[in-house]
């Protein structure tokens, strides 16, 4: 059994490849989850894909990264954190390899899905390799580079990614992942040391029933979004009487309530302790988060789109176009999660969706021949702003608002949340607007369905407003302890991937 791991200095050269090598693993994520929708329409031409075709390829990463990243996080505690980092960094690679290689749309989607569940086992192993590897002075200002870094390669990523379009080809995208991912093992092996949870691992030995992986839950979770998944796209093309469509939002639902039963029955062994629920603004600060990042799942799907099929602009500047949001909430994260400390997170989560809002209802008069600094900036930067009032405060009351014990487990259900937001707005929305087949390479069909969308969109963010007034409120402040306690380092917000 490994001996605990050395407590990194950031100042030093094992600490900063440490940072290096998580750093630019979780860039590789960030970056995909960026750049896909700009590719949409280029990959759609070339591919002849259809609208399912492209919902797939956004969903079916989305669909194993919500379903499995809290089994990715245990499996990095019992086996070794390094270990299914490395994993995670070598299959997320692979996949990527896989889908720039692509030569239809049915290859494409289950290279998707293999990337989704390499990210899986990624996205969890980064944030805790440095906070199992680093000193404890030097671990917060880890974690805050990690996460200022990380959201540098969100926002050039638009930037980045269009380029590689219009320069080379959209499968760049995804081979850009492999020198990248060379750089982060060669690092990774050279300085990150190995940690697990030595109680977890001794559980593994003892077949202590209580630390074993809920295998079966995160099964009946991936089936319960992908029944509804493919039942909201494929009753596009088929109708809702389609035996396949009925079928698989049974099967849905099914395995939804079965999930729900299992891990009641399950206890301490869950991958999700119902006790979680308990606290009422624990659920209610999730479907918020459900809320909201359906509404930006939906926005980006459709306005890469839009803007480069009817507008007729470039995949560089449509990048560009989505670079003022991401650097709005780079830079005013922070601040936002200040203020929320101070006057408590009702104001910012109920102020923040509606500006949000009033952004997506200003693009949906975008037109052709549009300006971008008179008709497309404008909306973007209210977007952008409503987004950075939400996003850390929302992050910090749901850590809050779960008791310190599930802090993780709380952290990691509300980045699913969020991911599963994105991933039934993707599903729901063009069939809400009517848009099938071929329809999004017409400009007609795709004027309409987008500015259809946008409704639908900002309908969202305002009944998160809505909920935010009337149903969230600062946990109440208990009286100081008689004993010091620790501190536990708030995680990162959850990104849009």
């Amino acid at each position: 059994m490994p001996q605990p791991s050395p407590a990194l200095r950031i100042s030093t050269a094992a600490g900063r490849g440490t940072l290096l090598a998580t750093v630019l693993a979780s860039g590789m994520v960030f970056l995909d989850s960026t750049v896909v929708n700009v590719a949409l329409p280029r990959l759609g031409s070339e591919l002849h894909a259809t609208v399912a075709d492209l919902q797939w390829t956004v969903n079916g990463y989305m669909l194993m990264l919500a379903a499995f990243v809290l089994l990715g996080g245990s499996l990095g505690d019992r086996f070794g954190r390094r270990r299914i980092f490395l994993l995670g960094v070598i299959w997320f690679t692979a996949a990527s390899v896989l889908c720039g290689l692509a030569q239809g749309t049915g290859w494409l989607i289950g290279a998707r899905f293999l990337q989704g569940a390499g990210g899986a086992l990624l996205t969890p192993g980064s944030l805790s390799v440095l906070q199992a590897s680093f000193h404890p002075d030097d671990r917060g200002r880890a974690i805050g580079a990690w996460s200022g870094l990380s959201g540098v390669s969100t926002a050039i990523g638009p930037f980045i990614g269009g380029w590689l379009i219009d320069a080379f080809s959209w499968r760049w995208i995804f081979f850009l992942n492999l020198p990248l991912a060379v750089l982060v093992v060669l690092a990774a092996l050279r300085w990150v040391p190995e940690s697990r949870d030595e109680g977890a691992s001794r559980a593994r030995v003892e077949g202590d029933r209580r630390r074993r992986f809920d295998v079966a839950g995160a099964l009946l979770g991936a089936l319960a979004l992908g029944g509804l998944t493919y039942a909201l796209i494929d009753a596009t093309g088929r109708g809702f009487g389609s035996p396949p469509v009925w079928g698989s939002a049974l099967l849905g639902l099914v395995a939804g309530v079965a999930f729900v039963l299992l891990e009641r029955h399950r206890g301490e062994a869950a991958m999700l302790p119902t006790e979680l629920f308990d606290s009422r603004l624990f659920s209610v600060l999730n479907i918020f988060t459900v809320a909201v990042y359906a509404a930006l799942g939906g926005f980006t799907f459709f306005f890469a789109v839009y803007l480069q099929n009817v507008l007729g602009w470039s995949a560089l500047l449509t990048g560009v176009a989505l670079l003022p949001w991401t650097l709005l909430m780079l830079v005013g994260s922070a601040r936002a999660g200040a203020l929320s400390a101070r006057i408590g997170p009702r104001l910012p989560l109920a102020v923040g969706p509606v500006v949000a809002a009033a952004g997506l209802l200003l693009l949906r008069r975008v037109s052709p021949g549009a300006s971008y600094w008179v008709d497309v900036l404008p909306g973007v930067l209210l977007f952008g702003a409503g987004l950075t009032l939400v996003v850390a405060p929302l992050t910090a009351s749901v850590l809050a608002a779960a008791a310190d014990r599930f802090a993780g487990v709380a952290s990691g259900f509300n980045n699913a949340a969020a991911r599963a937001g994105g991933l039934l707005a993707v599903a729901a929305l063009p069939l809400l607007v009517g848009l099938s087949g071929g329809a999004y390479q017409q400009h007609g069909a795709l004027t309409g369905a987008f500015r259809a969308a946008m409704l639908w969109c900002a309908g969202l963010l305002l009944a998160g407003a809505l909920m935010a007034l009337l149903l969230i409120h600062r946990p109440p402040r208990e009286a100081p302890p008689s004993q010091p306690c620790q501190t536990l380092p708030v995680s990162t917000p959850p990104r849009e991937r």
